[in-house]
């Protein structure tokens, strides 16, 4: 993957596997560290900082890692503060912050950091008092000695502790789930709920320093264009304006480098803006100007229904199974691309001074966003800081830091002066790393009872490889492993194929990513097998699925599995029949509905969970659709940070709302047509679901491991939604957004 082996890593086996395989965290660049030396300081007054690697976008990261430290600390949640690291991945560990990973793989380490400071409080104390350290007691930021009755707070303790030495990993005891103060509790809430509500926070678009300039930057229309020629006259007249400045555009692909254009600094943003609007720009639009995506969608389906795509999974003789079948059913599901729109659009302050770059942005990757910064600017990776702000939504986005780069670029041509990019709505929805387009064309082969005893599934979508590699047609073993390759159903005779697809802008991470067509797809075919059968659906689904077993993914064709090992996390079909019995039974399955009204169901096992949706959906003669009520069941194993589950699975029901019904980014002559939210719409208050009921399944083995959050919710709501609109309507979609479909 050349450029992009530094964000792809992800511990895929080779042909010629010399060492064992590495999983999970320690297959990640840089690893883990769990050094409380790190992530652990206490001030003499018995303030705790837990410094937290992760970054912050509502999933509530600070907060669960702080409560992990605290309880092995065993320290007074009121007397705990965090800090948000830098950029410094040989520091802290691993800090990208995606594939739901973020507990999953820190959980653990937090936890010993926290033990081994607790032991080292303990040992200092007992040093102090000259007494056994068995006898030293440590229980909220108390340290204790009962026979002498000694006492002493944190603070107290904390420089000796320093002193010490940290204690071996197997020398430490962690707390059982009875003794969890914090863990598991559901009434902790955001940590930075105070300086949130109160307008103490930074984000990126907050950052500020002395002398700053602001900076606006017209970007090419169509991937991969440059100016052709410019006229920036009219624009240096505008009050506020200092300088126009050309960004070269980067040889394509261009992995996460900007994408050139014009920039107007100015002396605020608004006379960026205005400098902007005033500028005349002719472009190149290079290779990819005439795309479409309606004509691009013809011919995905014509890919997708060819033979000539590679075999990526073949199980039994899924072709002559297929054809000696008594019965055959086939079905082609359409997704456009989409737009992860956080609130907080990108925007980077840098600035350079004495051969240094100081940064502040709100990146999910901040060690990628270090590195690619001292590459552009000819650095040394540690004389570039990355301060990382929260994040005012990310999905994926602020993986990419090419808006980051755009600051240090300018800043550099205003000699270090610290320059701020700002991008719009309009900036973002134009120039996104987009979530890909799929056409994905299922075949079934059906025995005389309407179970499928075949199963073909060809996915024709571009891929993420495509910003990293010239012309890579296929997808990724990591996105093919998202519900394709790793399906798990108990058919005797599957075959998956993948056509190639060529990719005309740039395809980016999505929160949940290939999981979203394929879950889609496969969760809307079932449905619609059942309904030719003649069953029930949630009967169907759990008969389709088969009984409770563990399933070997790589046995599969899956060589990724999330980056874990198939032998700790395989797929538990036990686990995602109960989560689909849970949410089916809690929204009352097989009730009478009234006209208009359908009842919908999906499940699908992502980023090693396992979640199921049952969605209620009322139709209008209009052919308005509306969601009153949705249950949504997730199984994660162990449950860190309840109150943030629920709230991930509340913003999945809405974002998922939002695919089935109303969001997507068309393309004409190679630009996007959506430029705001009137155009590109996302759910409004009156659209989205009037009731979200969230289950927790599972959890009850403390030592089960630790599943992903905040994306496996996102996957089963849209197909949910669209099965429901069928029991409503009798009318199938099989193209995303449902739109006005239901009105024609």
């Amino acid at each position: 993957m050349g450029a992009g082996a530094l964000v792809l890593s992800l511990g895929l086996p080779t042909a010629a596997q010399e060492e064992p395989l590495k999983f999970g965290a320690d297959a990640m660049p840089h690893g883990w560290q769990d050094d409380p030396r790190i992530f652990v300081a206490i001030d003499p007054d018995g303030t705790v900082t837990v410094t937290v690697h992760r970054s912050e976008m509502g999933q509530g990261v600070r907060t669960s890692i702080a409560m992990a430290v605290a309880d092995e600390l065993d320290a007074d949640w009121a007397r705990v503060r965090v800090a948000q690291a830098p950029g410094d991945e040989p520091t802290f560990g691993n800090q990208d912050t995606d594939g739901s990973r973020s507990l999953r793989h820190f959980f653990h380490p937090m936890r010993r950091a926290g033990a081994a400071a607790r032991q080292m409080l303990r040992e200092a104390a007992a040093a102090e008092w000259g007494v056994p350290v068995d006898e030293v007691t440590a229980e909220n930021h108390i340290l204790a000695h009962a026979a002498s009755g000694q006492q002493a707070g944190y603070g107290d303790m904390a420089t000796r502790a320093a002193g010490g030495q940290v204690p071996a990993r197997e020398s430490l005891t962690l707390k059982s789930p009875d003794q969890f103060r914090y863990i598991g509790r559901d009434d902790i809430g955001l940590i930075d709920n105070p300086a949130i509500v109160t307008g103490g926070t930074v984000y990126g678009i907050d950052a500020k320093a002395d002398g700053m300039l602001f900076a606006v930057i017209a970007r090419p229309p169509v991937i991969g264009g440059r100016v052709a020629s410019h006229d920036a006259t009219a624009a240096l007249e505008m009050p506020g304006v200092e300088r126009v400045v050309v960004i070269d555009p980067p040889p394509q692909p261009s992995e996460f480098q900007p994408l050139g254009g014009v920039a107007v600094i100015a002396t605020n943003t608004w006379a960026a803006m205005r400098g902007r609007e005033a500028l005349v720009i002719e472009w190149d639009n290079g290779d990819h100007g005439a795309y479409d995506s309606e004509a691009f969608r013809g011919e995905l389906e014509q890919a997708a229904r060819s033979t000539d795509g590679a075999v990526v999974r073949n199980q039994g003789d899924a072709l002559t199974a297929l054809q000696e079948a008594p019965r055959r059913s086939e079905a082609e599901y359409y997704i456009p691309h989409l737009a992860q729109a956080p609130m907080e659009p990108p925007s980077a302050l840098a600035m350079i001074r004495d051969g240094k770059c100081e940064v502040w942005a709100c990146v999910q990757a901040p060690q990628v966003t270090r590195v690619r910064v001292a590459e552009k600017l000819g650095l040394d990776p540690k004389d570039v800081t990355v301060n990382v702000t929260l994040l005012g939504g990310g999905f994926g986005r602020k993986s990419k830091p090419d808006f980051v780069l755009e600051a240090a670029v300018l800043s550099r041509e205003m000699d270090g002066r610290p320059v701020k990019v700002t991008w719009t709505r309009e900036d973002d929805l134009h120039h996104s790393f987009y979530h890909t387009v799929s056409v994905e064309h299922l075949q079934a082969g059906l025995d005389q009872d309407g179970r499928p005893v075949a199963w073909l599934h060809r996915t024709a979508a571009p891929t993420i490889g495509s910003i990293f590699a010239p012309d890579p047609m296929q997808k990724l073993p990591f996105e093919l492993g998202m519900g394709l390759t790793n399906m798990p159903l108990d058919i005797p005779n599957v075959r998956a194929e993948n056509p190639q697809a060529q990719a005309h802008t740039r395809i980016g991470w999505y929160r949940s990513v290939s999981n979203i067509p394929h879950a889609f797809a496969i969760q809307s075919f079932i449905a619609e097998l059942a309904h030719e059968a003649g069953r029930d659906h949630r009967d169907y689904l759990l008969e389709v699925i088969g009984p409770a077993r563990k399933i070997d993914p790589t046995e599969q064709g899956d060589v990724w599995n999330y980056g874990e090992d198939p032998a700790r996390y395989p797929i538990d079909t036990g686990r995602l029949r109960r989560v689909i019995e849970t949410a089916s039974d809690a929204a009352g399955w097989g009730k009478e509905m009234p006209a208009r009204s359908g009842l919908g169901l999906a499940a699908h096992y992502s980023f090693v969970s396992y979640v199921a949706v049952a969605a209620e959906v009322e139709v209008g003669e209009d052919g308005n659709v509306r969601v009153p009520v949705v249950h949504i069941a997730i199984d994660c194993g162990p449950h860190v940070n309840p109150d943030r589950i629920r709230s991930q699975m509340e913003g999945a029901v809405i974002m998922g709302t939002g695919q089935a019904l109303m969001s997507q980014i068309t393309f004409a002559e190679g630009r996007a047509q959506q430029d705001n939210f009137d155009s590109y719409l996302v759910p409004r208050m009156d659209s989205s679901p009037r009731e979200i009921h969230v289950h927790l399944v599972g959890g009850e083995d403390p030592d089960q491991p630790l599943g992903g959050v905040g994306e496996p919710g996102l996957p089963p709501v849209t197909p949910a939604i669209v099965n429901a609109i069928f029991a409503a309507t009798g009318q199938r979609i099989r193209r995303l957004p449902v739109g006005n479909q239901l009105t024609s």
